[in-house]
């Protein structure tokens, strides 16, 4: 049973809960996501497995919990070779920024860690995801105008939050 820290606004640890209760009671928790991009200063987009929210759309291609007592740092790393199998690579924090929604028949209440990670490794794709794709900022801003509904909202929480220039 994976056990979450619940936290307030401010990233206060107030108590550990499993991730399904904190889900169920939509209960405030950490999640690192992370942005990759390449020495062409792309960005790649993976598109989850059908068993996965946003099924099909295109989001960031790291996104997980972080463990109780874990450091966002510490799950970053856990989660980039978990998810794209990637270990060589440079990372700065871009931001935080709350997504609360309802999905698969779950509240989730995340409080997004976001990193933008710097590589040009090849991603090995673990068993969340189905493809992935690199884009130019100007070819991701022309497919989000024209394709909208090829983007998670997950996506777009980051995309709202920290690339406002993508929607311009």
């Amino acid at each position: 049973m994976e056990m979450v820290d619940i936290v307030e606004k401010n990233l206060t640890i107030l108590y550990q809960l499993s991730k399904t209760e904190a889900h169920k009671k939509g209960l405030l928790h950490k999640c690192v996501i992370a942005q990759v991009i390449n020495s062409k200063n792309q960005l790649m987009l993976i598109k989850p497995c059908s068993h996965k929210q946003d099924a099909g759309q295109y989001v960031s291609p790291v996104g997980g919990h972080v463990k109780a007592g874990e450091t966002d740092e510490e799950a970053l790393r856990r989660e980039v070779e978990e998810e794209i199998g990637m270990s060589k690579f440079t990372y700065k924090l871009k931001g935080k920024a709350i997504f609360d929604r309802h999905v698969l028949g779950r509240h989730e209440n995340h409080y997004f860690i976001l990193y933008e990670i710097f590589t040009d490794e090849k991603p090995q794709l673990g068993d969340e995801a189905e493809s992935y794709k690199y884009f130019t900022k100007s070819d991701l801003k022309k497919e989000i105008k024209n394709n909208r509904d090829d983007f998670g909202d997950a996506y777009f929480a980051v995309v709202n939050n920290f690339y406002k220039d993508l929607l311009a």
